[in-house]
């Protein structure tokens, strides 16, 4: 009889995610995103970081001040970023992200033919990034919907 305790694809998916945003050197939010087809299979991750070439160490992680002087104008998102690191069209598929898209993020999505949007946290739910977000993903049909934990702890030591 085979073992009834293991994960689903969501808590897989999902799990990919979590363990992305652990490569982000962001000191206050960790963001990673995970892109699967149709037959369950990953097409791409990502996860917040600085764009390739630029040294984390050199540009700012700051949250306030001025523009430049802040990690804004800097940081490339978890999306973004699995979109670019694929090789391989993205229409049809899935994305699995550790917290709801901004609006520049859900552009990139509807532009590359991401489906659906499944999402861990959507703590920035008022902001109007988030609400022209969730205008432009409806408008465009891409299924939204929160990722319903079932509270399993996996636990990976390396």
């Amino acid at each position: 009889m085979k073992r009834q305790d293991y994960i689903t694809w969501d808590e897989y998916f999902m799990g990919i995610a979590l363990f992305s945003a652990q490569r982000s050197k962001d000191p206050n939010t960790q963001v990673g995103a995970c892109i699967v087809s149709d037959e369950n299979k990953i097409l791409s991750v990502g996860y917040n970081g600085m764009p390739t070439g630029c040294s984390d160490d050199e540009i700012p992680w700051e949250r306030e001040g001025d523009l430049l002087d802040t990690k804004y104008p800097y940081v490339c998102h978890a999306e973004l970023n699995a979109i670019l690191n694929s090789g391989s069209s993205l229409r049809g598929s899935r994305l699995y992200v550790t917290l709801f898209p901004c609006n520049e993020c859900a552009k990139a999505l509807i532009q590359a033919g991401i489906k659906e949007v499944i999402y861990l946290s959507d703590k920035y739910a008022g902001s109007d990034t988030t609400l022209a977000s969730k205008k432009m993903l409806g408008m465009a049909g891409v299924k939204v919907r929160e990722y319903v934990s079932a509270g399993r702890a996996v636990k990976i030591e390396l």
